[in-house]
């Protein structure tokens, strides 16, 4: 399959997902040629992929809403480990997160959106550890849309929560601070979505480059525990992810008299 091969690559065969394929390169491919990313190689391996980790996601989560809508309400826990008790723990570990950053308060209310950040980017990581499949969070396709997603809810929860004086904290303290501090708020923010695209993308390109490469070398044991090293690189980066969503929302929301 090669060093960028998957199992869909077989879908090629088919004239019906070739016409798809090429239609979508000439829709939304890249056509010019950047310095530092090159040219564009569209295909929609990383949408295909990225919809397969949204179904898992979700079959998850229906598991785990069926387990709490039983008899006992879901208090009491499965004998065994299942998939209801696998994502009841990553729901109460991710909530525990989000209390901790963003108060008791608002962490109710944007729990939905860290604990979805939470699990298609987790499972996104760890889908590329599957040798056949890529992560669909190793491509700036990916991860700037996601990046760019948090970046304008983190202002709309701003203004939601203050209304237009939410935009007084780029302006500085005092009025002759203005010219000075709102090019730096603006650029300050402008590089969030870079920061948290780039470095996702980069630490996961590497992390998986670094497990292919071993497991064509060796593809008994020996790629075990760069496996093993790839699934903690894959949990710290959903983490960090989901921990600066959290920080730019809470600083976003917080009032100054806090």
């Amino acid at each position: 399959m090669g060093e960028h091969g998957t199992w869909f690559d077989f879908l090629n065969r088919y004239d019906g997902w070739r016409s798809v394929q090429h239609w979508a390169g000439e829709h939304l491919g890249r056509k010019s040629e950047w310095p530092i990313l090159g040219r564009s190689e569209f295909t929609l391996t990383h949408v295909v992929i990225a919809i397969l980790v949204v179904l898992l996601a979700t079959l998850g989560a229906l598991s785990f809403f069926r387990g709490v809508k039983t008899a006992d309400g879901g208090v009491v826990p499965p004998r065994a480990m299942n998939v209801r008790h696998f994502f009841e723990y990553l729901a109460e570990s991710v909530y525990g997160m989000a209390e901790g950053a963003l108060g008791e308060d608002n962490a109710p209310r944007l729990f939905p959106l860290i604990g979805a950040l939470w699990l298609f980017i987790l499972f996104s990581n760890l889908i590329g550890l599957i040798p056949g499949f890529i992560a669909p969070t190793d491509t700036l396709k990916t991860n700037v849309g996601i990046a760019v997603m948090v970046f304008l809810l983190t202002h709309y929860f701003g203004v939601r929560e203050h209304g237009l004086a939410y935009f007084k904290h780029f302006l500085g303290p005092v009025w002759w601070l203005i010219p000075l501090m709102l090019p730096i708020e603006l650029i300050g923010h402008i590089a969030r979505p870079v920061s948290l695209s780039m470095r996702l993308m980069g630490n996961m390109l590497a992390d998986h480059k670094v497990v292919i490469a071993f497991f064509a070398l060796v593809p008994f044991i020996v790629p075990v525990p760069f496996m093993l090293l790839g699934v903690l690189v894959c949990v710290i980066q959903a983490f960090v992810f989901c921990l600066l969503t959290m920080v730019y929302i809470g600083m976003a929301v917080e009032h100054a008299d806090h």
